[in-house]
């Protein structure tokens, strides 16, 4: 597994090796002692899955506020989306800044998000698949979320506000500077 460091402190891209023969490939996706040796401290309690028919999907930029707050690894078996984590840790010099990175089922990396940020993706291709392991048990009370088509966030979408498919509760997110202070 090669574990690499991202622009903002604690993001980190995870690319499993993969073993290919005539049948296919086999690959490691999760091994504890390499991610704590890789600082991955986090228990990881439920694992969610999430299939998004349309291209432009978007869902997030979500969270869950303490004491309930989530860290993610965050891998795609089937498509293609382009995924951003969203710094919300105040104290961070990079409060306000993201990462994002392209998954796919085709690439197999993989995204290690840790608590204090918000999650969030844009599908690439249709029926794209995402499972995400989570080191808290959702609890609806802790929700949180942030607009993701904030302008302020910059955040360069491959999909414009008119043509992306996003729930109400996601249209309703407040913008950054209208969210109270989380992490």
């Amino acid at each position: 597994m090669e574990i690499s460091k991202l622009s903002i402190s604690g993001l980190l891209q995870i690319v499993p090796r993969r073993f290919p023969d005539a049948r296919g490939f086999f690959s490691e996706l999760y091994n504890s002692r390499v991610f704590e040796e890789a600082g991955i401290a986090d228990a990881f309690v439920q694992e969610n899955f999430s299939r998004s028919s349309k291209v432009g999907t978007v869902r997030g930029l979500h969270f869950q506020m303490p004491p309930h707050a989530q860290a993610k690894l965050v891998r795609v078996s089937r498509g293609r989306l382009f995924d951003v984590a969203l710094d919300l840790r105040r104290s961070s010099a990079t409060f306000g800044q993201h990462v994002s990175l392209e998954l796919s089922a085709e690439n197999g990396h993989q995204f290690y998000i840790p608590a204090g940020f918000a999650h969030g993706f844009c599908t690439l291709e249709p029926d794209t698949e995402i499972v995400y392991k989570v080191s808290s048990y959702y609890a609806p009370q802790a929700e949180g979320g942030i607009l993701w088509s904030d302008p302020a966030l910059k955040i360069d979408w491959p999909v414009t506000p008119q043509s992306a498919t996003v729930s109400e509760k996601d249209e309703r997110l407040p913008l950054l500077k209208d969210a109270p202070p989380i992490f």
